[in-house]
């Protein structure tokens, strides 16, 4: 039996949830349903297990536009985060659309009928289903396996290794000595949380990462909400956070030596003078180079400067029995190893993408407009930004795509496809020297030098592009003819 839906969400994330509700409030007159392969929803705040995993945004644009964050918290922890997106698609009755459990192996679009079909997997059932308009709310990592170096000797550690993509629920740190590999959001985030019952905790790095310290609670975002409605004050405190967010970034970004200066001082305000901040809080890189990492309330300094825990500038020479032999000579000591070492970067959630019997292949596609690709009908993909929260361009995505179907439905269209109109320069589509990103450069998808094939790391920009800007901007609108059966 095959099931056919106007409109095909892939995940149940934040994306996802966004997506009903876009879908069932501008589009109610479309049939949708959202495919989770876990049995949860949450996505990447039902995945993450490790102690004290937070968002690394504040919650008034990590949240839904459409729902404001009450939480006393604007840096919130992932449990508190996973109880919003439930809460949310109880609500508006968006988890009444999820089938749960069913993993999208393949995508297949046939011109001819102006139709997706997808194959999905239902535990060991194989099922069918059709629709006019696939949205991929997937995420953009791979959800089976986390990034896990080749440590040499590895095999001799007497401790344990684990990886925070899949932190046992039965682990125990307490009194233990631990190290963790990275320094990442991950790491620094691990690193206070677990000195709280280790014996020691060294967050040992390759190369150091910005790290900034910002309260948990928005002083502002509270107050307005004391005084004005709810929805309102969740308004304001939004756009405030949005423009903050882009004024530093675009200083930074024009000023990278006076920002990289100004970074640096603000870790050495919070360790002391004494601190060798040169060595292990003073990247190599400019600001935004790769993503900064956020403290909330200054606890990675604070466990540091209790003497808690340590950060190590070096490289691994070998795993020994009891612990990591470093390349400078020295040797920690560990109980236990976490290497949080990152993601792998995986599109469409490993799915098998064919457009007419073609293989579609990302890297060989321009993006439009941060959503689409060229040449690839009624197709779009849900990716946030790098230098803001995920959910504001998951948003406007979603927004925009009920336009496109509304704009289809008001001139009899059954497809949608952006085309290049006229010759544009391809550059990569992500620009961050980050590992995780360079290690999947050569299969992303590219990005064009000119509207609408540039992706603007820009929400004000974007709003005003995807909310009023034309649905017809180097884009088609047409109706093949059905496929006649003898």
């Amino acid at each position: 039996m095959v099931e056919h839906f106007d409109v095909v969400v892939v995940g149940a994330g934040l994306s996802g949830i966004g997506a009903g509700y876009h879908l069932q409030t501008h589009c109610p007159d479309r049939s949708y349903v959202i495919l989770e392969g876990r049995e949860r929803m949450g996505g990447t705040w039902d995945l993450f297990r490790y102690p004290g995993i937070r968002s690394d945004s504040d919650m008034h644009t990590l949240g839904f536009s459409f729902r404001p964050w009450t939480g006393d918290k604007a840096i919130a922890d992932g449990a508190s985060i996973l109880r919003y997106l439930e809460d949310t698609g109880r609500e508006f009755g968006i988890d009444r659309r999820i089938r749960f459990g069913h993993r999208v192996t393949q995508a297949a679009w046939s011109s001819a009928e102006a139709l997706w079909t997808l194959t999905v997997n239902e535990g060991d059932e194989e099922r069918r289903f059709t629709c006019a308009f696939l949205l991929m709310c997937s995420g953009y990592y791979d959800y089976a396996r986390g990034y896990l170096p080749d440590y040499p000797g590895a095999e001799a550690f007497r401790g344990q290794l684990v990886h925070p993509q899949f932190w046992p629920g039965d682990l125990d740190w307490r009194g233990k000595r631990v190290v963790v590999i990275g320094s990442g959001a991950t790491a620094v985030t691990l690193v206070p949380e677990l000195a709280r019952e280790a014996a020691h905790v060294v967050m040992l790095q390759r190369s150091p990462t910005y790290i900034v310290a910002q309260p948990s609670r928005d002083r502002i975002g509270n107050a307005l909400r004391r005084w004005l409605p709810g929805k309102t004050a969740y308004a304001l405190t939004r756009w405030k956070n949005v423009l903050v967010q882009q004024f530093y970034y675009q200083i930074m970004r024009r000023y990278p030596a006076r920002a990289k200066t100004r970074l640096v001082e603000m870790v050495r305000d919070e360790l002391g003078a004494d601190y060798d901040v040169g060595t292990h809080f003073t990247p190599s890189y400019d600001p935004w180079d790769q993503r900064l990492c956020l403290v909330p309330d200054a606890d990675l300094f604070a466990t540091i400067r209790a003497g808690k825990a340590e950060v190590v500038t070096d490289t691994i020479a070998r795993f020994t029995p009891d612990g990591i032999a470093l390349s400078s000579g020295r040797t920690l000591q560990a109980d236990l190893v976490v290497s949080a070492t990152g993601l792998n970067i995986q599109l469409f959630g490993g799915m098998q993408v064919s457009i007419d019997g073609v293989p579609f292949e990302p890297a060989r596609h321009l993006t439009y407009k941060g959503m689409m690709f060229a040449d690839v009908p009624n197709l779009a993909i849900a990716f946030g930004y790098t230098n803001a929260s995920w959910t504001l361009k998951a948003d406007l995505t979603a927004k925009y795509v009920t336009r496109l179907l509304n704009a289809m439905r008001k001139r009899g269209m059954r497809q949608v496809t952006p085309r290049v109109s006229e010759p544009v320069e391809d550059v990569p589509f992500l620009d961050f020297t980050s590992g995780y990103v360079q290690r999947a450069a050569a299969a992303l998808p590219r990005q064009g030098s000119r509207t609408p094939w540039r992706v603007h790391q820009n929400y004000a920009r974007d709003l005003f592009a995807l909310k009023f800007g034309s649905v017809d901007e180097e884009m088609e609108f047409s109706s093949p003819e059905p496929r006649r059966v003898a």
